[in-house]
């Protein structure tokens, strides 16, 4: 079915066509929350606000975006929303809580999941802001237009943004491994 078809059963009372968007769209939205989102007990409670926000407006839903982009902004909206209200999360930055490696582990050939949980630590470490641009440019592959869909930010914001993400990811890497390591 397509988003239009989806949303007109959905308005019409069809529930499992609700399952199917949900379906669809959870993917997206388990990202935003996980990266936006430390506690997992308020991403739950966050992804339920989501979803009531999505059922009650989708009449109002323009179709001039995919339907999971706009999806996603409810996602992200409702996470900045909460982030508003608990400003020490917004405002986590990269600490250096890293052990520094030992000399020996230079010779040690790292395989691309260590490497991968590697990064995945450094990218962790990243205010929730830059976590979920890196994660929906990088993971999930989706454009910059499709981000800004999303996130509502101006592209010139969310081009900066990645760029400041990817800085930060480069020294805290740099500053905890030899660059022959990496």
């Amino acid at each position: 079915m397509t988003d239009k078809e989806l949303i007109q059963a959905v308005l019409n009372g069809n529930k499992q066509a609700f399952g199917v968007i949900i379906k669809q769209s959870e993917g997206l939205v388990a990202q935003i929350m996980f990266k936006m989102i430390t506690d997992a007990h308020v991403r739950k409670d966050l992804v339920q606000e989501v979803y009531i926000k999505v059922y009650t407006s989708l009449g109002e839903f323009r179709y001039q975006s995919k339907l999971n982009t706009w999806i996603g902004g409810i996602a992200y909206k409702t996470c900045l929303k909460y982030l508003e209200r608990r400003p020490v999360e917004a405002l986590e930055v990269m600490e250096g809580d890293f052990p520094i490696m030992e000399a020996g582990m230079a010779a040690k050939v790292m395989t691309q999941k260590e490497l991968a949980g590697i990064l995945q630590e450094a990218i962790d470490q990243l205010s929730p802001i830059f976590r979920t641009l890196v994660t929906l440019y990088h993971q999930e592959q989706m454009s910059v237009e499709e981000i800004v869909g999303v996130t509502a930010l101006p592209e010139g914001t969310v081009k900066n943004y990645l760029y400041r993400a990817r800085k930060l990811l480069q020294k805290s890497l740099l500053e905890k491994y030899k660059k022959e390591d990496l």
